[in-house]
């Protein structure tokens, strides 16, 4: 494959950025609203299993904190 100059390359990237389906801003609103409410639902997740687990070791354990 050929190496195209810094111009060619430019006009290629252009032209492959025409291309491109870019979401529009209701999408890109509703998917980060999305990614928020998951990162909020897998941090209590997350915290709550931590927690149980932690009880569940100290009544194994016998430690009482």
């Amino acid at each position: 494959m050929a190496k195209a100059g810094p111009g060619e390359y430019i006009r290629q990237v252009r032209s492959e950025m025409k291309k491109v389906a870019w979401p529009s801003r209701q999408e890109t609103t509703v998917s980060i609203i999305a990614v928020f409410v998951m990162v909020v639902v897998a941090s209590a997740f997350l915290y709550f299993a931590d927690q149980v687990i932690a009880f569940l070791i100290r009544l194994i354990m016998g430690f009482s904190f």
